[in-house]
């Protein structure tokens, strides 16, 4: 069966290598056929593949647009505004590199594991469809917690926030209590519209953003081997690579939430997976895409660290707050250039905005398709409403918590809490993700895998995970964390209340609702009018 899987997928290869933009792009019917994987007995949620596919622009992503929608989700906030404080949290220049070297190893293998998931189930959805082809029962409970997270601490404020700081810095304006909102929330209602009223302009946008971010990093890398030489305006650009390892933590804490913050910079990998029915030849280019995306953007990392702790002390870099990129371009070519990066900062913050936007939007609309109750209908949230193409619906979505966020606390505590506070349920989805790897090779070993994980590296990653879940809690060297005032355990609690929130929704929904009212919910499928399929239910009285 293996054979033949790459028989035909290898011939299939030859007639779909051409990529790319999706303004050029045109659906033939060999793209619209389910792919070769037939894993159909172990479906997940409620529509058939040919279902979930259906609606929207159709196959119009290649290996380009998905390698670009990788990197274009990975390089953004995390490498130009974090740095900083992980330095702070983990106290050395040795210990700060060594965590990135950690981040890059723990995202690759989390990679594998998502691809063997992915090419098993090329759908949308990511993790919402791999937890439901294992935990299936209590039905729909894994479907609606994840659902909960995904809508809750899906939003994109801060890579809002660290364009509205750069912009500011650009424009040497000191950021006032409202000023820096303002932007960031212009930023996010624009993307919105951009995505939900013009489509294929966003995907273009969002391309030429990733390209743009690349080049962008590889100028700080060679600027930074040049400072290395000596041959800059930096006095000593060794200082930090003597005793590196001076002043480390020796606080599990800190390296925990250190690593929720490399780990969050790295995020991205997997966002092919949530949108793969928009994507040709979804297996062969998930495991093209996957590794070279992540790649460039590992690689780029540790080379723009070693860049920076060249071009500044320690004590400033612990000091720039989210402007670190800043900082080195002031360092090195002096002030006007720094604001002249800070321009370059701000738009890959928003092209990072506009690609997790997009795949969000798209996580949105499984969900909606799948029939979790949502306000005014499953029927208008599952739809490519106005243009049948994009699903604003989806998008509004994930507009609302962007907004919540951004206008809710000062933007200097937020960043950082935000960082925190979506690491730590993703980690718990991760962690059981690994958990039902093991169970499907144990349990269905059968089944067609066009890509197989080594099996160390997820125990690797399952570890990590656990590690990850617990260390949060243990108290930081200085007491206090990195959001102060804010108490340092409270961003896992509020993961983890977050997550139990999904918990009493699907318990209300499921048992409480139809056992005070005396009915039971029946599925039906409805194709709307832009050819979506979504799955409704109806109440029926229990006689």
């Amino acid at each position: 069966m293996s054979t033949a899987f790459w028989s035909r997928s290898n011939k299939q290869a030859d007639h779909e290598d051409q990529d790319d933009h999706a303004s050029d792009s045109k659906i033939s019917e060999k793209d619209k056929i389910t792919p070769q994987v037939d894993n159909a007995n172990i479906d997940p949620g409620e529509t058939t593949f040919e279902e979930e596919t259906a609606g929207g622009m159709g196959r119009y992503l290649g290996v380009t647009s998905c390698t670009l929608l990788i990197v274009g989700r990975i390089i953004g906030t995390g490498i130009f505004s974090t740095p900083s404080s992980i330095l702070s949290g983990v106290g050395s220049v040795g210990a700060s590199l060594l965590l990135w070297v950690l981040g890059f190893l723990l995202s690759f293998c989390g990679l594998f594991i998502w691809l063997e998931f992915g090419t098993m189930f090329p759908r949308s959805g990511g993790e919402k469809v791999y937890l439901e082809a294992v935990y299936t029962k209590p039905k729909y409970l894994a479907t609606v917690i994840f659902a909960v997270n995904a809508i809750f601490l899906g939003f994109t404020a801060a890579g809002c926030i660290v364009f509205a700081s750069n912009i500011l810095v650009a424009a040497g304006q000191v950021a006032g209590r409202w000023t820096e909102r303002g932007i960031a929330l212009g930023v996010i209602f624009f993307v919105t519209l951009l995505h939900g009223l013009t489509p294929k302009t966003g995907i273009l946008f969002m391309n030429a953003l990733s390209i743009f971010k690349i080049i962008i990093l590889l100028f700080v890398v060679i600027s930074g081997w040049v400072v290395l030489s000596g041959k800059t305006r930096v006095a000593d650009p060794h200082v930090n690579f003597r005793n590196a390892f001076a002043g480390s933590s020796t606080s599990s804490n800190d390296y925990a939430t250190a690593t929720f913050k490399v780990l969050n910079a790295y995020s991205g990998w997997s966002n092919v997976n949530y949108v793969l029915n928009n994507v040709r030849n979804p297996v062969r280019t998930l495991k093209i895409a996957g590794p070279l995306g992540l790649g460039i953007c590992a690689v780029l990392y540790l080379l723009a660290n070693v860049a920076y702790f060249a071009a500044a002390s320690k004590e400033e870099i612990d000091a720039s707050g989210v402007t670190v990129a800043a900082l080195f371009f002031k360092n090195v070519f002096g002030s006007v250039a720094e604001r002249a990066l800070s321009v370059f900062v701000a738009l890959s913050a928003l092209g990072n905005v506009i690609t997790v936007t997009f795949a969000a939007s798209r996580v949105n609309q499984e969900l909606a398709k799948e029939g979790i109750p949502l306000p005014f209908g499953n029927k208008f949230w599952a739809s490519n409403w106005p243009t049948g193409k994009s699903p604003l619906p989806g998008l509004i979505i994930h507009l609302i918590p962007s907004v919540i966020v951004i206008l809710g606390p000062p933007p200097a505590v937020a960043y950082p809490f935000i960082l925190d506070v979506e690491g730590y349920p993703q980690q718990i989805i991760n962690f059981f993700i690994v958990i039902a790897l093991f169970w499907m090779r144990w349990k269905k070993p059968d089944v067609v895998r066009p890509f197989k994980v080594w099996w160390p590296l997820a125990v690797f990653f399952l570890v990590a995970a656990a590690f990850l879940l617990v260390a949060p809690f243990l108290k930081p060297a200085n007491g206090v964390g990195d959001t102060p005032p804010l108490p340092y355990y409270l961003y896992c609690l509020v993961g983890i209340a977050i997550m139990f929130a999904g918990v009493l929704y699907w318990a209300t929904w499921r048992i409480l609702l139809p056992k005070v009212f005396g009915y039971e919910l029946v599925p039906r499928k409805e194709r709307l009018a832009d050819g979506t399929v979504v799955t409704l239910f109806s109440n029926k009285k229990i006689s």
